[in-house]
C-alpha cells in the first residue's frame, strides 16, 4: 500500500525512464482508420518550413528503426492550412498520411507545431516529445513501448 501511494505521488525508484513527455491520456477522434497501430503525429502549415521538414524526417527515422516492428508504427502530419504540400516534399516522406486539422487540434497540448506526439494503438494522446528531439532517444521510446505492448492479432 505504501509503495501504490508513492507511486501515485510521483516517485519511482531510479526515476523516468521515459525521454517524451508522458500525457494525461486522451481519446483522439478522427484517427479511427489508424487503430491498432502506434501513430507518431506533428502539425505544421502545407509550406512546411526547415523546422517542420526536421519533423517529419525524424518521424520517418524514428519509424524506420524499429525494423520488423516498423508495420506497427504509422505516421501522420496534420495539417494547419487549407494549402497542399509541395510535390518533392510529399515524395521525401512517402507512407506519411496526411489529414487536414478538422478539430484534431483541440485534444493535442501545448504549442502543436512545436512538438511530435505519440498516440497509442486504442486511439489515446500519449505522449509528446520535446522541440528539437534527440531523435536517438525518441527511437529508444518507442522501441521500449513496441517491445512490452501485445502485436495486434
Amino acid at each position: 500500500m505504501l509503495g501504490t501511494a508513492a507511486y501515485l505521488f510521483g516517485w519511482s525508484p531510479g526515476g523516468a525512464s521515459n525521454y517524451g513527455e508522458l500525457l494525461d491520456p486522451k481519446p483522439v477522434s478522427g484517427l479511427e482508420p489508424l487503430r491498432g497501430k502506434w501513430v507518431l503525429v506533428t502539425f505544421d502549415a502545407a509550406a512546411c518550413d526547415p523546422y517542420c521538414e526536421k519533423k517529419l524526417y525524424f518521424m520517418r527515422q524514428v519509424r524506420r528503426a524499429q525494423g520488423k516492428d516498423m508495420d506497427r508504427v504509422e505516421r501522420l502530419w496534420v495539417l494547419t492550412d487549407g494549402a497542399k504540400p509541395r510535390p518533392e516534399l510529399l515524395a521525401a516522406i512517402e507512407g506519411t498520411r496526411i489529414e487536414k486539422s478538422g478539430g484534431l487540434a483541440g485534444v493535442f497540448s501545448g504549442n502543436t507545431v512545436d512538438h511530435i506526439y505519440l498516440v497509442d494503438p486504442f486511439g489515446n494522446l500519449m505522449l509528446r516529445f520535446p522541440r528539437d528531439p534527440d531523435a536517438s532517444k525518441m527511437i529508444k521510446d518507442l522501441q521500449r513501448l513496441l517491445k512490452y505492448s501485445a502485436r495486434p492479432r
